[in-house]
């Protein structure tokens, strides 16, 4: 029929357009970050300056402060997010269910540039006078991972724009884990109940096989907001371009040198385009975290 026709064309043309405007960012990026790639070659990806007067500038700072810091996040975030979400659908009362869910639900809408000031006036203050030091007295000395909890006790650092950007992608995981969660049919969980299964045995080998590809999207929906995030990670992270072997040292991501920069930056100059270069990088990493992340499910999912 004529109606099914043009509702499948304009179904088609939105998916199109979503292509076409990532393509268009993205082309756009590479063509803007060109000149930087041509006058560094890969040097550019493993060079740790960054120095306007030189006017030479490197990515390998920033493209490690995005990584580690969006992977601590996301090893902080995910268990908590899994516990919300376990005791939401399977433990709380059922009074108890909709008032947490809609704060956890509230907590999405924050602006990041709330998050950034509420862990610049508060979390540091509490990260510098009691939880480094706290680090430093008890893991300091350990071997192997010792180095990671030395230095100096400022509050800023690795470490608390990770924690920072564990409570801003912590909603969506849990948000997104919960409502996966209820998905399961009753009968399934009700017949592993019938031969003795634990609460947790439900859950493990039930609710977690059944819902797992969602599961997935929902880490790598909150691993994509970390990877990107800007103002909450630009006033705590410390702002400095180079790499600390401590958890507690300053750095720099993509997105905050992008946002510091971006300003003083003149059209056509080298600084401007290295900048752009380090846009199209993220979306590189974005692209191969999200690749990595399907082939793992692929796999797991055949065995």
């Amino acid at each position: 029929m004529l109606g099914d026709k043009i509702f499948a064309g304009i179904a088609t043309a939105c998916g199109v357009l979503v292509l076409v405007i990532l393509s268009a960012i993205i082309i756009s990026l590479f063509v803007g970050g060109l000149p930087a790639f041509r006058a560094f070659g890969p040097g550019f990806l493993t060079n740790t300056d960054w120095d306007p007067v030189k006017q030479v500038y490197g990515a390998a700072v920033p493209i490690y402060g995005t990584l580690i810091t969006a992977v601590l996040a996301i090893l902080l975030a995910v268990p908590l997010a899994f516990g919300i979400a376990f005791y939401l659908t399977e433990l709380a009362p059922q009074w108890f269910r909709q008032p947490v869910g809609t704060a956890i639900e509230l907590l999405a809408a924050v602006p990041s540039i709330i998050y950034g000031m509420w862990g610049f006036f508060i979390i540091v203050p509490i990260m510098g006078d009691y939880v480094q030091p706290f680090l430093i007295d008890t893991l300091g000395e350990v071997p192997l991972i010792g180095a990671l909890f030395q230095g100096p006790a400022f509050g800023t650092g690795i470490l608390t724009s990770a924690l920072i950007l564990a409570i801003m992608i912590l909603p969506f995981i849990a948000a997104t884990m919960r409502d996966v969660f209820l998905t399961v049919p009753g009968v399934f969980k009700e017949s592993a109940y019938g031969v003795g299964c634990t609460t947790w045995e439900v859950m493990r080998s039930i609710v977690l096989p059944y819902t797992r590809a969602s599961v997935v999207g929902g880490v790598m929906l909150g691993l994509g907001r970390a990877l990107g995030e800007t103002m909450a990670v630009t006033f705590v992270i410390g702002n400095t371009n180079r790499i600390s072997t401590s958890l507690f040292g300053p750095g720099n991501t993509i997105a905050s040198i992008v946002a510091l920069e971006f300003p003083e930056s003149p059209a056509g100059s080298l600084k401007l385009s290295s900048l752009l270069a380090l846009g199209f990088l993220l979306f590189v990493i974005s692209f191969i975290v999200l690749a990595i992340s399907r082939f793992l499910l692929r796999t797991k999912v055949t065995k």
